[in-house]
């Protein structure tokens, strides 16, 4: 890529990592409400039970599960790598190391899924993770603002000179 085209996607690409962060946050959420309702549906009985099924509540967190996982993973790559374009180096500092704690969370609970069906104990290490995840991914995204409002700081500051 040429420097001249680096230096006009720079500003736009210093943003794309905690936007997409940010989004990915709300569909954290989301894949939370939908592992809960896979375990209300799991508990049910009788006509509750019946009706609860007809929200595919399982093959939705699945779903939104895998894409949350490959998204993450992507964003945390993404952030490295615009922080090294911008800075010529990668800031090390609590808001990398829970970033990359939290691509460790989310990709060891995945690799828990298919443990889940015959080992409860396996379902509650999952919920667990998750569960410390989002605590980590709430905590990053009032991290991340910092930087960003630094990052807009500096901006105006050299716009101005």
């Amino acid at each position: 890529m040429s420097s001249e085209i680096l230096a006009v996607l720079k500003p736009y690409l210093s943003f794309f990592h905690p936007v997409t962060m940010w989004i990915l946050l709300v569909v954290a959420l989301y894949a939370m409400y939908l592992g809960v309702q896979v375990r209300r549906t799991r508990l049910a009985d009788g006509d509750i039970k019946k009706e609860l099924v007809k929200g595919r509540f399982a093959i939705r967190h699945h779903q939104i599960g895998s894409i949350l996982l490959a998204l993450m993973v992507m964003g945390a790559i993404g952030g490295i790598t615009v922080t090294y374009l911008n800075n010529g180096k990668i800031m090390i500092g609590p808001h990398l190391f829970a970033g990359l704690g939290m691509v460790g969370l989310i990709s060891t609970s995945a690799a828990l899924v298919p443990f889940m069906q015959k080992h409860d104990w396996v379902r509650s290490i999952h919920v667990s993770l998750n569960l410390i995840l989002l605590g980590l991914f709430g905590w990053q995204a009032v991290t991340g603002v910092q930087i960003v409002q630094k990052m807009v700081s500096q901006m105006m500051k050299n716009g101005a000179a």
